[in-house]
């Protein structure tokens, strides 16, 4: 199983780039070629796409992308194919967004997907996805959110300041500042 790889990219095509790695070069599949750097070297990270008919290679900048990708994957009729223009086109966090929010409109924006396929996204991925970043602050929060209610205030006050607090700062500095605006 490939994680990623790093080289140089060599050449691009309109949803390809072609990545030199110890003196092999890749075709690997891209939502966004150009977004490659050929200054150097990259990291790509990399999924291997095998069936029986076909080998490919599917490479993203980062790994949240990948993940998305993944999970995109995964849900009943859906396949590369369908996903990398998704990629292409929207955004991580929008995507993520707009499945938790069953924003069918959005979905159906993407080539190829109709009612049906996004109806099925949803159902298979709502809930489940999450960027590393809201994990990191999704926990932090949770401490946050807890030691507050358990102060008395209500959850729904509690929801409109949380975005406002640094997460990086300790939790007693963080209970602080929430109270601070919680008393505005």
């Amino acid at each position: 199983m490939y994680s990623y790889m790093i080289g140089k990219v060599t050449g691009y095509e309109s949803n390809s780039i072609f990545l030199e790695v110890n003196n092999i070069g890749y075709h690997i599949y891209v939502a966004n070629p150009f977004s490659f750097n050929t200054d150097g070297d990259v990291k790509v990270f990399i999924y291997h796409h095998i069936r029986e008919e076909e080998q490919a290679f599917y490479g993203f900048n980062t790994l949240e992308e990948k993940e998305l990708f993944l999970r995109l994957i995964s849900v009943k009729g859906v396949g590369p194919k369908l996903v990398m223009p998704m990629l292409a086109t929207g955004s991580v966090k929008g995507i993520i967004d707009a499945i938790d929010r069953e924003n069918i409109l959005y979905l159906k924006k993407f080539p190829k997907v109709g009612d049906k396929v996004a109806r099925q996204i949803i159902l298979d991925l709502k809930g489940k996805l999450m960027s590393k970043e809201e994990v990191v602050n999704n926990s932090v929060n949770e401490e946050l959110a807890s030691v507050l209610e358990g102060l008395g205030y209500k959850m729904i006050d509690i929801k409109k300041i949380i975005p406002n607090i640094d997460s990086s700062l300790p939790i007693e500095s963080q209970i602080k500042e929430a109270l601070k605006l919680l008393l505005k």
